[in-house]
């Protein structure tokens, strides 16, 4: 599942392209239909501008794929994409594949005619991600030194792809012919093939391949030519347009309705990018009905809804042939479709599909609202994927984050010290290969609250909320793709925040070091130093209490505004109104669970009030997983604090 999450993320990049392409060409052919003219002007324009993109969508793929799957990619991930995509579909085309089976190219197999698709994109896309990672380090003799490191990833792609051609030559026929031969069994089972024919309709799209599906039905590959009959008028009324009806009520309001869903369900701090995506493909489904910006931008993060999505279109292709409900288009099925063939004579009962619609609206709202909340699903917004940035980052606290890093490396024995980097809500957890090199004093000065070694080669570094960026500045000093801060700006920073500390922030806006609380969550005060954590107990982030939770909702303990939240949702940090930071963590050592049992209900940066719900989390979840559920309460700003619940 996290392969498929991955590579949903990674298509995000050209689906992010296609809204704004559907739009353009679907207003340029209601033009062109419109005025009755293929040569129209402005239609003309319109139409081949979105079809740039549209008639390219693999490639697009190829590319999104190649770089959105590469380990801290540049621009060679895509390159190698690119490279793959033009070796194999250059090499099948249907021109060559006429030369090395020595026939004519009209004798050429039809399926190297539809090999150009999204799923031989993303094929392509994941040699090039790979070659990138395997090779971009690469070390050649000094004779062939020109074509060492991210010179040879392309070298190597294009090598993968002759393979990869190889196979495709014999099974790609095999494919294509069976799914034709499929197609055409469909046809015996009435209503029931025409619901099947739907599921498999949308199931196909990810692999490019209901092509083959829809030249059974729509074009007159068996004597059907369900499109065409439509067009111009020459079907059976009552019969013609009963393998496109079906899809309007999905596409113009079942998808906007899905849409909508993924929408109301995603993070707060990331509605305004989902919203970017969802609401420009919910227009482009509507309207001209092309689906694939839309499909594309869950399919991958969350298959199972995808699915959900296939058997609803099947059962509304069922339904739609039952019923005397016809239409059919010529485009795709979508407002402008759905006027245009009003008037068509073997249109039937027209007016039935907005209502169906209506329905399909409400059902995929439920259903994907429903299901996406009660599964944590991954959808548009809900990605738990972070760039080492939140709102509001410039360039000054990068530098500090670089600073500390520089300083962390060094007092760990330096890079080559460290076998294995992670962290957690508020400290790094570290796998050193010597920890008697570790310098806990040099990592006091550089900002660490304390220093925990929990044995063999483990080593953690408490350090606070921010603790993130301070260990993606040292994976990027580590990888070279950064260079360390010089030892006298360290040192600067160093004296700049001792200087700070010696403010007192918080402690001097209060008048009392008494920090009244309301509780956040409700269950049982445990002492801080009853928690079976030394970081915690020993007070190394600072004062507090904890409490051992019966309830999985987390409430705001005080007005105030969030100052961070955690991608994997176990924890929430809050700056109160008086200066106070409080930092709320939800059982011990959840950040391995990675998100999964937690849902987070505000953003970084949201104003609360007392009793605004933070973040909810699955109390059996967390047992099962094996870690204690007690929950510290942890005031990080001023030693001298006492915590009283209210």
């Amino acid at each position: 599942m996290k392969f498929f999450q991955r590579l949903g993320r990674s298509l995000m990049l050209p689906v992010a392209v296609l809204p704004v392409a559907a739009i353009l060409s679907g207003i340029g052919y209601w033009i062109l239909t419109a005025t009755g003219n293929d040569a129209n002007l402005v239609g003309v324009f319109f139409q081949t501008a979105g079809g740039a993109l549209l008639d390219n969508l693999p490639l697009l793929f190829a590319i999104g794929v190649s770089l959105g799957m590469a380990t801290k990619p540049d621009g060679t991930s895509a390159l190698a994409g690119l490279v793959s995509w033009l070796v194999v579909t250059t090499l099948l085309s249907a021109e060559n594949v006429a030369l090395f089976q020595g026939i004519d190219e009209a004798e050429v197999d039809l399926a190297f005619s539809n090999l150009e698709n999204v799923f031989v994109g993303i094929l392509c896309g994941l040699i090039g991600a790979w070659s990138y990672d395997r090779f971009k380090e690469t070390e050649l003799p000094d004779a062939l030194a020109f074509f060492s490191g991210r010179r040879s990833v392309a070298i190597v792609s294009a090598g993968l792809s002759l393979v990869l051609a190889l196979v495709l030559f014999f099974v790609w026929p095999l494919a294509f012919g069976g799914l034709v031969a499929f197609g055409e069994f469909i046809l015996t089972l009435g209503p029931v093939g025409v619901g099947l024919y739907g599921f498999l309709n949308r199931l196909l799209i990810p692999l490019g391949l209901h092509h083959a599906l829809n030249s059974v039905f729509w074009f007159d590959v068996a004597g059907i030519n369900d499109l065409g009959n439509f067009l111009d008028g020459s079907g059976t009324y009552g019969v013609t347009g009963q393998y496109m009806t079906g899809f309007f009520p999905i596409m113009m309001f079942g998808l906007p309705g899905a849409a909508l869903a993924m929408y109301v369900t995603a993070r707060t701090s990331r509605r305004k990018v989902a919203a970017g995506v969802l609401f420009s493909s919910a227009v482009a489904a509507f309207f001209v009905g092309v689906t694939e910006p839309l499909e594309f931008a869950f399919m991958f993060l969350a298959p199972g809804l995808y699915v959900l999505h296939a058997l609803f279109t099947g059962i509304s292709m069922a339904i739609s042939a039952l019923l005397p409900v016809r239409m059919g288009f010529g485009f795709s099925g979508g407002f402008i479709d759905l006027v245009l063939g009003w008037v068509n004579p073997m249109a039937q009962n027209p007016w039935a599909i907005p209502l169906m619609g209506i329905f399909w609206f409400a059902v995929y709202f439920l259903a994907f609202r429903w299901i996406i909340l009660r599964f944590d699903l991954k959808t548009p917004g809900r990605d738990d994927s972070f760039d080492g940035r939140v709102e509001g980052e410039d360039a000054a606290s990068d530098g500090r984050y670089a600073a500390t890093a520089t300083a962390f490396l060094a007092a760990l024995g330096g890079a080559s010290n460290i076998t294995d980097l992670e962290n957690c809500a508020t400290r790094l957890r570290m796998e050193l290969a010597d920890v008697s090199k570790v310098d806990e004093a040099a990592l006091k000065r550089a900002g660490a609250a304390g220093t925990m070694k929990p044995g063999g080669h483990s080593v953690q570094v408490i350090y606070g909320t921010s603790v993130q960026f301070v260990k993606d500045a040292m994976e990027r000093i580590m990888s070279g793709t950064d260079r360390p801060v010089a030892e006298e700006d360290v040192r600067a920073l160093e004296e700049q925040d001792a200087d700070e500390a010696g403010g007192g922030s918080a402690t001097a806006l209060r008048a009392s070091s008494l920090v009244r609380l309301r509780r956040p969550v409700e269950g049982t005060s445990v002492p801080l130093d009853q928690v079976p954590d030394p970081t915690f107990a020993q007070g190394v982030m600072g004062p507090g209490i904890a409490i051992e939770p019966s309830d999985g909702l987390v409430l705001a303990p005080a007005e105030g505004t969030v100052a961070h939240v955690f991608p994997t949702g176990h924890a929430v940090a809050l700056t109160l109104e008086d200066g106070v930071e409080v930092l709320i963590h939800v059982g011990l050592d959840t950040v391995e669970m990675k998100g999964h049992g937690f849902e987070t209900l505000v953003a970084t940066g949201d104003r609360v009030v007392a009793g605004t719900p933070l973040l909810r989390a699955d109390l059996a979840a967390i047992r099962a997983a094996g870690h204690p559920t007690v929950t510290p309460v942890i005031v990080m700003n001023d030693p001298g604090a006492r915590i009283e619940l209210v």
